[in-house]
């Protein structure tokens, strides 16, 4: 994975409005940390952060002003529940060689057999791997597989250098049957019955009586 540069500015200012100011110049309010080192507090700028954490687990160094410089990975990211801009970062500083937990994604390709249904039961996996060379992701084929068939994590193939951080009989992925209509439904009003809701039952429309000639 490259590293990714960003310029910092050194920040002073603290609390929700020295936050609000600094957001509203396209900036976004950080924190430095890690390696027993007291906290450094940054502001970065907000497109090129907004551009370099759309990669899961991104390398970035990070240049603060004055030469200082630091390899970091993100910790935690908040961002906006409605409009979805960065509010915060928390980065955790690294070393070269240094081995991190992050999580990485699981993708599959292929497909199973005709009325298979695919469960990703673990959508991500926690890894060990070196901070500079952590793995996009890990790629799973379900090509072919029949109804029964499972996939633990002991089964995925990692990149070298990389090892898991979980248990190795963690289901990662769970090949099923395709649920009948009959099926959908018991479940659909047993989820109704246990939330409350009743259903009115259909009522029969009055059939017209035919008139009669007299």
């Amino acid at each position: 994975m490259a590293e990714v540069k960003i310029q910092a500015e050194s920040r002073t200012e603290f609390g929700k409005g020295a936050a609000r100011r600094i957001r509203r110049e396209n900036k976004v309010p950080a924190v430095l940390y890690g390696h027993g080192t007291d906290p450094v507090h940054i502001t970065l700028p907000g497109h090129d952060t907004m551009l370099a954490l759309k990669t899961a687990n991104a390398l970035l160094m990070i240049e603060v002003e004055g030469g200082e410089s630091h390899l970091a990975l993100p910790k935690q990211v908040q961002r906006d529940p409605l409009k979805g801009f960065i509010e915060h970062v928390d980065l955790v500083i690294v070393r070269r060689g240094e081995k991190v937990h992050v999580d990485i994604a699981v993708h599959l390709e292929g497909e199973a057999v005709s009325d298979a249904l695919v469960v990703l039961e673990a959508p991500s996996i926690l890894v060990e791997a070196e901070a500079t060379h952590i793995p996009d992701g890990v790629t799973v084929s379900i090509e072919g597989l029949e109804i029964g068939a499972q996939i633990h994590a002991s089964d995925l193939k990692l990149p070298t250098g990389t090892t898991l951080a979980i248990e190795p009989d963690t289901l990662i992925v769970n090949v099923t049957a395709q649920p009948t209509a009959e099926q959908v439904d018991a479940e659909l009003a047993e989820a109704e019955a246990e939330a409350g809701i009743e259903r009115d039952e259909p009522t029969v429309a009055d059939e017209p009586v035919a008139a009669t000639a007299e």
